[in-house]
């Protein structure tokens, strides 16, 4: 569903107010004092006196409504042209009539007129409440439907968010739109948006209680922060049909027979005869341990920081994989994120926590021995497809390793690679991934949606040559490709520090999973 549309509402027609005015002062005219061609003349100056009121009026506040048809029947035409004829006629007596000639009772004062005007104004708001609201990216738990009037906000509401919550000194409103049950408000930030946000929610709690959330949202259309308001009622978290520990203790025994199967390399090429040999499952238990080792502090490192952040996450479900042996963990976040900072610590946590354990798993492989004597014997090739491991093999195993000559390297090589690529996969900043996440935090919702159709469209090219990035991106596709559910504040830009972590973790990712391109050996690169 497209983020622009999420600011996109039902825009009513703004009615200038001078003919509504006129039919409330016409009454004062029909002493017999004053004749009929005089009244009309009066009206003609009154509509320029109204009208200098209501642009000094309308300066002050602007309403976005929609004025519903008066019940006032319309003149007839040959009333219409008499009375345009007859105003014709005395234009000059129009001029000649001032406020001390019309006296106060006929004309009343200036803030009279204001009052009147405003008044006009207000009742044509009452049409506001039946509008179609468009219907945009949802809140977190919000689905596309159409709301009951019970979970609406009322125009009284409405009037004492504009006049008593926002304000000159935090966020001064100068439109507003309807928007999920709730109220959009355009207008202009006053100072920091950290602190002008803090002050809406205290005097918004002050006033309702917990009655509305607030948000402080950047509008895709014109990049101008906006206020949003809705009912908590609308926040209530989605229901699953099963629940969740059951579905993830499912996906999770999956992934861990997945992960024992991966380092059995004599079951993979008849999958049908694993039935029969479950017993040789227990030869990949070691390389399933170290996988589900990095995938763990992974996981542990979101559900620790999250906690400090105030996030709350949902149960993470492991996703299967034949050819890695898993694909990591899908976990939801299940409340509203306070900001992009939190935000970004939460994702930043996992990636950097799988890639600090398997790159320390990594060098030890490379070197403790192995405990066989023997290893796995795999060729020196294979170290092409990483520029990360290429790059760390080239530099500590020297001249040892040689273009199509087989290497023993000690098991833990394998299996703590594969945790990095799985942490990898998961930074690639595309949708609801870390990766993902990540790139919201730190540069917005707009870059964000552009790098996950880069991520997409990359991985599609991808899968013509590589099986895992073909699975990869149907998965994020179908699964993860979002959009990320608004934040309560989501103007104020993360620290720098943890911007800097941000983008170490995008650019290891990258090393992971682009290829080693340089040739191992001198004669190779002669030869190239």
């Amino acid at each position: 569903m497209s983020v622009s549309a999420a600011f996109r509402g039902s825009l009513a027609s703004v009615w200038r107010c001078g003919s509504c005015c006129d039919l409330r002062l016409q009454p004062c005219f029909d002493s017999s004092v004053i004749s009929r061609r005089r009244r009309a003349a009066c009206r003609s100056s009154l509509k320029l006196f109204v009208s200098s009121s209501e642009l000094r009026l309308r300066s002050k506040r602007r309403f976005l409504c929609r004025v519903t048809n008066t019940e006032t029947e319309p003149e007839s035409n040959d009333d219409k042209e008499k009375e345009m004829h007859e105003d014709g006629e005395k234009a000059s007596s129009a001029d000649s009539f001032t406020e001390g000639q019309l006296g106060p009772q006929s004309l009343g004062t200036d803030e009279s007129i204001n009052s009147e005007s405003e008044n006009k104004l207000q009742d044509g708001i009452q049409g506001a409440d039946d509008m179609q609201v468009a219907s945009g990216s949802p809140l977190p738990g919000v689905k596309p439907q159409q709301l009951d009037e019970s979970m609406r906000i009322s125009k009284e509401t409405i009037e004492v968010l504009k006049d008593q919550v926002f304000g000159f000194d935090t966020f001064f409103v100068t439109s507003q739109e309807p928007y999920e049950g709730g109220v959009l408000f355009k207008g202009n930030l006053r100072g920091q948006a950290a602190k002008s946000y803090e002050k809406i929610s205290i005097r918004m709690q002050n006033k309702f209680e917990d009655q509305y959330k607030l948000f402080l949202l950047v509008n895709p259309e014109d990049d101008k922060p906006v206020a949003v308001v809705v009912p908590r009622t609308t926040l209530q978290p989605e229901t699953t049909a099963v629940p969740e520990w059951f579905a993830a203790g499912a996906f999770g025994l999956v992934t861990v027979f997945t992960l024992l199967l991966r380092n059995v390399p004599a079951l993979q090429s008849n999958l049908l005869s694993t039935f029969d040999n479950l017993n040789l499952l227990k030869d990949g238990l070691p390389g399933a341990l170290v996988t589900l080792l990095i995938l763990g502090v992974h996981e542990l490192s979101h559900i620790l920081v999250a906690k400090s952040c105030g996030v709350k996450l949902g149960v993470p479900y492991l996703v299967p994989s034949w050819q890695i042996g898993s694909f990591g963990a899908i976990t939801r976040i299940v409340n509203i994120v306070p900001k992009r900072e939190d935000l970004l610590k939460v994702a930043v946590a996992g990636p950097l926590a799988g890639f600090s354990v398997g790159l320390v798993l990594l060098l030890l492989g490379f070197f403790l021995p192995p405990t066989d004597g023997l290893g796995v014997v795999v060729d020196a090739s294979v170290f092409h497809e990483s520029l990360l491991a290429g790059g760390i093999a080239k530099l500590l195993l020297g001249d040892v390793l040689k273009e199509g000559t087989p290497i023993s390297v000690n098991p833990l090589v394998i299996w703590a690679w594969a945790g990095l690529l799985i942490n990898a996969i998961n930074s690639i900043p595309a949708g609801e991934l870390d990766g993902g996440r990540i790139s919201f935090a730190i540069w917005g919702r707009k870059a964000s949606a552009r790098f996950t159709a880069a991520s997409i469209g990359l991985l599609g090219l991808s899968s013509l040559f590589n099986d895992v990035a073909f699975y990869w991106v149907a998965l994020i596709f179908f699964l993860q490709r979002g959009p990320i559910a608004p934040l309560s504040e989501e103007v104020t830009d993360p620290d720098q520090k943890y911007v800097t972590l941000g983008i170490l973790v995008l650019f290891i990712g990258l090393l992971i999973c682009l290829p080693y391109p340089f040739p191992f050996t001198d004669e190779v690169m002669s030869s190239f």
